[in-house]
């Protein structure tokens, strides 16, 4: 008997110990819930529990958009809305996601949710695009598209676009990608050539917006920094309505037929929440 009681746990013995996998997993999931995305994908990895945990439907329900199953009918399939869970979605919904044939992209920006978009120049209303005396679409590796509208010379610039669309509520940015110069590649460096760059320095660049509820935004500016993509901004926007389609309006124009300018490339429209960066 004395041997068996020795072999017990006496009262001198220290307490045991929980460990962070002895934690219930819907425990951890009430507090990842409160967590950013990237700090929630940093904890899945501590032990298998924070990894269960992580998958929480009702967790990236709550880090969606609003709008996110008005996102997904217009980049995924049927069968592919139907299989993934919200992590998943959430997942693919932050890697770049064409739709409209190709000529525009949405993504979430990972570490927030927002919605950010991109509208490339062939869904852009150009004046003069299909003469060749004035605009070229160039193929090139520096745009998300993978081409870019190219202009040599043209007394009266207008570029035109609308977009409609569902916004979560919030207040967003609409900004020109703009390069003065034509890049190239030659022995795996780049080269600007600057051959038809004039006429940006005397008069500036306007650019508008306007939304179907009545808002407005111009803003005007000198094209400058030759050989560099710049994002022009053309103005802000306010989303109040959580299920209301939002219709802009939007260009860019240079209409002083005094001069001729030159040597711009047009790659594409961004939206995107005014909190998030370039």
């Amino acid at each position: 008997m004395g041997a068996n009681m020795s072999a017990g746990v006496s009262d001198t013995d220290p307490p045991l110990q929980a460990r962070l996998g002895d934690i219930p997993e819907s425990c951890i999931a009430s507090v990842l819930m409160f967590l950013d995305p990237p700090e929630i994908c940093k904890l899945a990895r501590l032990n298998r529990a924070f990894r269960g945990a992580s998958g929480a439907d009702f967790i990236w329900e709550l880090k969606l958009p609003t709008n996110y199953r008005y996102i997904m009918e217009k980049v995924f399939d049927e069968e592919t809305m139907l299989k993934l869970g919200k992590k998943d979605v959430y997942a693919r919904l932050c890697r770049p996601n064409p739709f409209d044939d190709g000529t525009k992209e949405i993504w979430l920006h990972k570490s927030t949710g927002g919605v950010c978009l991109a509208i490339s120049s062939k869904a852009l209303r150009i004046t003069g695009i299909d003469d060749r005396r004035y605009w070229n679409h160039l193929s090139t590796e520096e745009s998300r598209f993978h081409t870019v509208a190219y202009l040599q010379q043209i007394w009266w610039l207008q570029v035109d676009g609308e977009f409609e669309f569902q916004f979560p509520p919030g207040t967003y940015s609409l900004f020109f990608r703009l390069q003065l110069g034509r890049s190239s590649k030659r022995l795996g460096r780049r080269f600007c050539n600057h051959e038809h760059v004039h006429g940006w320095d005397i008069k500036p660049v306007k650019f508008e917006l306007t939304t179907s509820d009545g808002q407005h935004a111009v803003s005007q500016c000198y094209l400058d920094n030759p050989g560099n993509w710049v994002q022009y901004h053309a103005g802000d926007f306010v989303v109040k309505s959580t299920n209301a389609l939002v219709n802009i309006k939007f260009s860019l124009t240079q209409i002083d037929c005094t001069h001729t300018k030159g040597g711009l490339c047009v790659d594409s429209v961004f939206i995107r929440p005014t909190s998030v960066g370039k």
